[in-house]
């Protein structure tokens, strides 16, 4: 009993920890220390990558993506590395609600796309960079980054069985299912005919 609790105990800390790194709102700050001003009140008020590009900085776009990419890669890796595969997963599945849900923005975070690809990429590289390849085809064929991360979510789940991954299956269902419920107003303005293209703002 004491070892099943004490394990128990890690994936809690893991999970804690996952999620505070993952609420840390990069877009918000990067929009601050580049002079954009309050990234919440520009375009749809979303802290990630897309809409900092509607501050018409690419620099600062480019820089989100990358940060909210790298902050789930690094949960993963670094709770893989100290605890384990199991601690790994509990730990990036938290990370991916840390930034959707980040306590610091009165729980009013992001969409999750560029930490769920992260977070593929740290899970299994192949199978994160096929995934990073179906949301650029996605983004060049529809120009909608919302299309083209649903894509991408939707793919994953096959990618990781497809390829020899299993063990990363019910990650990547999961993940998925945040993404979708997080791109709900999308979803219905993509039926409508009426969501915005990239870069516009």
């Amino acid at each position: 009993m004491p070892m099943i609790e004490n394990s128990l105990l890690i994936l809690l800390l893991w999970a804690v920890l996952g999620y505070l790194i993952g609420s840390v709102p990069f877009g918000v700050l990067v929009a601050r220390v580049m002079g954009l001003g309050n990234l919440r009140d520009i375009g749809s008020g979303n802290i990630g990558a897309t809409n900092v590009l509607r501050t018409g900085s690419k620099a600062a776009a480019a820089a989100t993506l990358v940060l909210d990419a790298a902050k789930g890669a690094m949960v993963l890796l670094l709770a893989r590395k100290v605890a384990g595969e199991d601690a790994a997963q509990i730990a990036a599945l938290a990370a991916m609600v840390g930034h959707c849900y980040p306590v610091w923005l009165k729980f009013s975070g992001g969409k999750g796309v560029a930490t769920f690809l992260g977070i593929l990429l740290a899970l299994a590289w192949p199978v994160g960079i096929s995934a990073c390849i179906i949301w650029l085809i996605g983004a060049a064929a529809t120009r909608m980054s919302s299309m083209a991360g649903l894509l991408s979510a939707a793919a994953s789940s096959i990618l990781v069985v497809v390829m020899g991954y299993g063990m990363g299956y019910f990650l990547c269902v999961l993940l998925t299912i945040i993404v979708f419920w997080r791109h709900r107003a999308n979803i219905t303005r993509i039926r409508a005919g009426t969501e915005p293209k990239i870069g516009q703002k």
